[in-house]
């Protein structure tokens, strides 16, 4: 049986397996693609692109570091606090993946910009010349996603209401 505790432990312990995984892909872009030419993938629309954005997604509030730890502090607080809030049934698992995620995509891209003063980025779809973005950004965008699709197609408000944060006080 599943217990608050060993729930916690999964979140951390996926956050930490894919934060991994991005802190690998970030250091090979740095290793083999800074001060390269884009290596194509499939040519003409994807291709590995060595960038360092000092702003969020699409380069937007550029040079607001502070900022940004700030927020990832605040999402390495809040994440975990509503973690812990919702039910440990199957039924729930889905946000429970969520919360993994946004928390992965969070605390990749803040040790990047504690560590560099930047985030580094890789993945461009050349075809449609799409902002560049690296792993930790997918799960951002991945579990936002699948948190709109599970809130407008899955779980219902009786299920909503299980959450403990949702709960209306009597």
């Amino acid at each position: 049986m599943k217990t608050k505790n060993s729930s916690l432990f999964i979140l951390f312990a996926g956050t930490a397996l894919l934060v991994l995984l991005d802190q690998v892909t970030k250091w090979a872009a740095q290793a083999f693609l800074k001060g390269q030419d884009a290596f194509p993938l499939l040519k003409g629309v994807f291709e590995l692109y060595y960038l360092e954005n000092r702003g969020s997604a699409f380069g937007l509030l550029q040079g607001k570091r502070v900022f940004f730890v700030i927020m990832a502090v605040f999402i390495l607080i809040v994440v975990p606090y509503i973690y812990a809030k919702i039910p440990l049934d199957k039924h729930f698992r889905y946000l429970h993946i969520v919360a993994i995620l946004f928390l992965s995509g969070a605390v990749g891209n803040a040790i990047d910009r504690v560590f560099h003063g930047y985030v580094i980025d890789f993945f461009y779809f050349s075809l449609i010349d799409f902002p560049v973005f690296n792993v930790a950004d997918i799960y951002v965008t991945v579990g936002t996603a699948a948190f709109m699709f599970l809130l407008l197609f899955y779980y219902r408000e009786e299920d909503l209401a299980q959450i403990e944060l949702l709960r209306k006080k009597k």
